[in-house]
C-alpha cells in the first residue's frame, strides 16, 4: 500500500511539473509572440520586436535607470486598461500628425493591446524617458529632413534604453549592428561605443534611414527595411511579382519584420493616447536641457563628478556611450554630455577637474625601460674563449693582441639617427672624452650609419 501511495504521488508531481513546464514555456512563447488571424480565417505567429519583450523591471535595472525615473505619486488614474470600438482606433490613428501612412488592421490591434495591456509599466518608462530622448531624435531627423513620427523607432528597437544590446549584437538606442554601425560613422573600441550615444547614434541612424528612402521611395517599405534590411525587402517585393506596398508583400517578409510596422504604427498610437488607456509616465529627473563640452585629454567621470558635485548616476546615463566610465579624449577630441547648467562650471574649472584625484585612477604607462639580465660569466661561450685562451703560447698572444690593436677590438655600436655622444656615453657608461679619444673624434658631430666604438 505505501509503495501504490507514493507511486501515485509521484505520478502526481510528474504531472505538475510537466503542466508547470508547459505553463512556463507557453508564457515565454506569449512574451516573444503574437498571434492575429488572416482574412481567411488561418492564424499566424508573428514574432515581436525586440524592444517589446523587454519588462519594466529588467529595463530599470539594465540602465540603472531607477536613479532617475520613478514612478509618479501624482497620477490618480486607475490601472485598467479600457478598450474602445474599432472605428475609435481608426479615428485616432487617422489624427496622428504623420507623413507616413498609419492604417488600422487586426495586425495593428494586436500591437496596440500588446502596448497598452501586457506592457503598460514598460509603456509609462517610455512616456517619461521620452521628454529626453525625444528633443535629441527630432533635432537629428529634421537635419536629414525626415518625418519626425520615425522618432519612436527606437520605442520598438530597444525601450529607450541606450544600453541595450539585442540576441545578434545590435546596441544602443537604434540597434545598430558593428559593421552598419562603423560604415555610418559610428567609433567603437575598448573604451567607446558609440552606438550608445544617444546624439550620434540619432544622426547615424537619420543619414541611414535617408539612405533607405532613395531605394525604396515609401516609407514603411523604409521602415521594414531598418528591420531586416533592404535585401530581404527586395526579395520580398521580388516575390510579390514587383509590388511595392508594405501591406502587398506582408506574407513574403520574414516573421519579425510582418509585425515590425504594426508595432511602430502601434507604438506611434500609444505615445500619442497613453492617458486614455490609464497610463501614467514615470517622473524622469534627468535634465531636459543639456550641452556638450569637447575633452581633449582622458578624464574619469568621477573626476568630473568630484569638482562639479554632480551625481556619476546621471554622468552615465547622460553619456552611455562610454564603456569604462572614461572619456578618452587623448586620441581624439571627444563629447562630454553635461546638464546646460553644468557647462560653464566645466570650462571654468576644467584644468580642476583634470588634476582631480589623477593619482588614484587607473593610468597607462607612455613609457618603459626593460630589464636587463643580469651577466653570465658561466657561460658555455665564454669559459671555451677563456679556456682557449690559457692555453695560447706567447706568439699566439701577441699575434692575437696585435689583431685587435688594429681592428680596434672591445665593442662597436651603429649610430642611429638621433644621436649624440652624450646620449652614447651614458647609454654604454662611458664618457665623451673616452669616445672620442677611442674614436679619434676632434669634434663633436657624428653621422647616423656609421660605426662607433664605445670600448
Amino acid at each position: 500500500m505505501k509503495y501504490s501511495m507514493k507511486r501515485v504521488n509521484f505520478l502526481l508531481i510528474t504531472v505538475m511539473l510537466g503542466c508547470a513546464t508547459t505553463a512556463f514555456a507557453q508564457q515565454n512563447k506569449d512574451d516573444k509572440e503574437i498571434t492575429v488571424t488572416t482574412a481567411n480565417g488561418k492564424n499566424e505567429v508573428i514574432d515581436l520586436p525586440e524592444g517589446m519583450t523587454y519588462e519594466l523591471d529588467s529595463l530599470l535595472k539594465q540602465y540603472n535607470a531607477e536613479k532617475y525615473l520613478r514612478p509618479a505619486t501624482d497620477c490618480n488614474m486607475p490601472n485598467v486598461n479600457p478598450t474602445f470600438p474599432k472605428e475609435v482606433y481608426i479615428d485616432r490613428l487617422s489624427r496622428i500628425p504623420s507623413v507616413i501612412e498609419m492604417p488600422y488592421n487586426e495586425v495593428v490591434q494586436k500591437f496596440i493591446d500588446r502596448y497598452s495591456g501586457k506592457l503598460r509599466r514598460s509603456v509609462s518608462y517610455v512616456v517619461g524617458a521620452s521628454n529626453f530622448y525625444m528633443p535629441i531624435f527630432e533635432e537629428a531627423l529634421e537635419a536629414y529632413g525626415l518625418p519626425l513620427e520615425l522618432k519612436y523607432l527606437p520605442v520598438i528597437e530597444s525601450a529607450l534604453n541606450p544600453r541595450a544590446v539585442s540576441r545578434v549584437g545590435a546596441t544602443g538606442l537604434w540597434q545598430f549592428m558593428l559593421a552598419t554601425g562603423k560604415h555610418y560613422g559610428l567609433t567603437v573600441n575598448s573604451l567607446i561605443d558609440e552606438r550608445s550615444d544617444i546624439a550620434k547614434s540619432s544622426y547615424a541612424a537619420a543619414h541611414y534611414l535617408s539612405d533607405l528612402y532613395r531605394i525604396f521611395g515609401d516609407w514603411n517599405l523604409v521602415i521594414a527595411a531598418y528591420n531586416a534590411g533592404p535585401d530581404n525587402i527586395n526579395k520580398a517585393i521580388h516575390r510579390a511579382k514587383g509590388e511595392k506596398d508594405y501591406w502587398k508583400i506582408y506574407p513574403y517578409l520574414p516573421q519579425e519584420t510582418r509585425g515590425y510596422v504594426p508595432a511602430f504604427i502601434a507604438a506611434n498610437y500609444i505615445m500619442n493616447y497613453y492617458c486614455e488607456h490609464n497610463i501614467c509616465p514615470m517622473t524622469a529627473t534627468l535634465p531636459i536641457k543639456t550641452d556638450t563640452v569637447v575633452v581633449n585629454r582622458d578624464i574619469h567621470f568621477n573626476q568630473v563628478a568630484g569638482v562639479l558635485g554632480i551625481d556619476v548616476a546621471e554622468i552615465k546615463a547622460l553619456n552611455p556611450q562610454y564603456r569604462k566610465d572614461i572619456v578618452c579624449g587623448a586620441s581624439a577630441p571627444a563629447s562630454l554630455r553635461l546638464p546646460a547648467s553644468m557647462v560653464n562650471k566645466f570650462i571654468d574649472k576644467q584644468e580642476e577637474i583634470f588634476a582631480y584625484s589623477s593619482e588614484d585612477l587607473p593610468t597607462k604607462r607612455r613609457e618603459v625601460e626593460v630589464a636587463e639580465a643580469p651577466v653570465s660569466y658561466s657561460s658555455s661561450r665564454s669559459s671555451s674563449r677563456s679556456s682557449s685562451r690559457r692555453h695560447e703560447s706567447k706568439k699566439e698572444r701577441r699575434k692575437r693582441e696585435r689583431r685587435e690593436r688594429n681592428s680596434g677590438g672591445g665593442k662597436s655600436i651603429m649610430i642611429k639617427d638621433g644621436d649624440t655622444l652624450s646620449e652614447i656615453a651614458k647609454r654604454n657608461h662611458t664618457t665623451v672624452q673616452k669616445l672620442k679619444k677611442l674614436n679619434k673624434i676632434s669634434g663633436s658631430s657624428i653621422r647616423a650609419g656609421k660605426k662607433l666604438k664605445v670600448k
